[in-house]
């Protein structure tokens, strides 16, 4: 009878083995977390579990109720997430932030409040590295603010609003100030606003309690009529980086981390020379080692990759279809495998694996179907 079982408890043992291999597989590998801007029960937060092996991209669950999610940020502590909320985006009256409180990592989502943005198109979000502060860009109503994180991860009033006011030279586009992003920035004590009106980069203090000042510099500028519209900093906190919609660019500013000052050195074009239609660019991302930088361009419809050098300079390696229309928001995997690209008026979402030698993208297998999406944020 011994004999006989050995061989049935054997297999049974290497099944379990092979199963608790692949569940700590499968929660070694990232979750991502992807807005569908729309409204209405379109609307929503799709969560998946991403592959860092194959690229793939597997549904684990969908959360409603959340109207135009266009911009997502998750807290440090890994355990909050936060979108924007607006039943009519860009009307008269201010969107929403909802506090959303994960799951675990199943991709379940449990709203625990919203509070006011204090404007209008509400369209960038980040929480600072302490979380204890989320600070919000309001395109139309060209404001930016701050609001205090409770302890349990909820959401309190603003304690900080500042009005942008201003033009430059596009009358089509820059009117008036149009706040795009607001990026906290190395060191956690300064913030970064991208408004696309002004042609300007302002600069706030974060100070405690959520609030925001004025800082030494008070902004730095970009050419006329670019429009900038994200930036990013690179790893090693002495370069920003700003995508111009309009002039379809990236400019890089080295930036002094010990008195916060900013000083441009360089402006590339994303697109190639030889194009004359209508394109725009949207947002931009670099890999965690610092070497290689991504930007979106809307119309051309394409992801424009750059070579980093040691002063912080941009080479142009390639410039690669986005597998969709309309590249609207990037995201790189940790360790910088892989790249996401949210193709948003083509409803999907695209996955290149990223050369580490090179930093040219290779389509990973086929795109994933996902109605506007606008923005991503990965869980580790």
């Amino acid at each position: 009878m011994k004999q006989t079982h050995f061989p049935t408890l054997l297999g049974l043992l290497i099944l379990v083995a092979l199963s608790l291999t692949v569940r700590s597989t499968d929660a070694d590998d990232p979750i991502v977390f992807v807005s569908a801007f729309e409204p209405g029960e379109r609307g929503g937060i799709q969560a998946y579990r991403f592959d860092l092996k194959t690229g793939n991209l597997a549904a684990l669950h969908r959360t409603g109720e959340i109207e135009h999610p266009f911009f997502l940020a998750l807290a440090p502590d890994g355990k909050h997430l936060y979108s924007i909320h607006a039943r009519n985006f860009g009307g008269k009256e201010p969107e929403e932030i909802a506090a959303l409180e994960l799951e675990g990592r199943t991709g379940k989502l449990r709203l625990l409040n919203r509070q006011s943005a204090r404007g209008t198109a509400a369209c960038y979000l980040q929480v600072d590295a302490s979380g204890k502060t989320l600070v919000v860009a309001n395109y139309s109503s060209d404001s930016v603010a701050s609001l205090p994180i409770q302890p349990d991860g909820s959401l309190a009033p603003a304690a900080s609003f500042f009005q942008h006011r201003g033009s430059s030279i596009d009358r089509s586009r820059q009117s008036e100030a149009h706040a795009h992003c607001f990026v906290i920035g190395p060191h956690n004590h300064l913030a970064f606003a991208a408004d696309l009106g002004l042609d300007q980069v302002l600069i706030y203090q974060l100070l405690p309690d959520a609030k925001l000042g004025p800082h030494t510099q008070p902004f730095v500028r970009t050419l006329p009529g670019a429009g900038p519209r994200h930036l990013t900093f690179h790893p090693n906190g002495k370069s920003m980086y700003v995508i111009n919609e309009l002039a379809n660019s990236v400019t890089h500013f080295h930036y002094d981390p010990v008195v916060g000052f900013l000083s441009e050195r360089q402006t590339v074009s994303t697109l190639p020379p030889d194009f004359d239609g209508t394109s725009y660019c949207a947002d931009l991302k670099i890999t965690p080692d610092g070497r290689f930088l991504y930007g979106t361009n809307r119309g051309h419809d394409s992801i424009a990759a750059y070579r980093i050098d040691a002063e912080g300079q941009l080479e142009l390696i390639a410039i690669e279809p986005s597998r969709g229309k309309g590249p609207q928001n990037l995201a790189i995997t940790p360790g910088g495998k892989w790249l996401i690209c949210a193709n948003m008026p083509g409803n999907n979402l695209s996955v290149f694996g990223i050369d580490p030698a090179s930093g040219t993208l290779k389509i990973a297998g086929d795109t994933t179907a996902l109605p506007s999406p606008s923005c991503i944020q990965i869980l580790p």
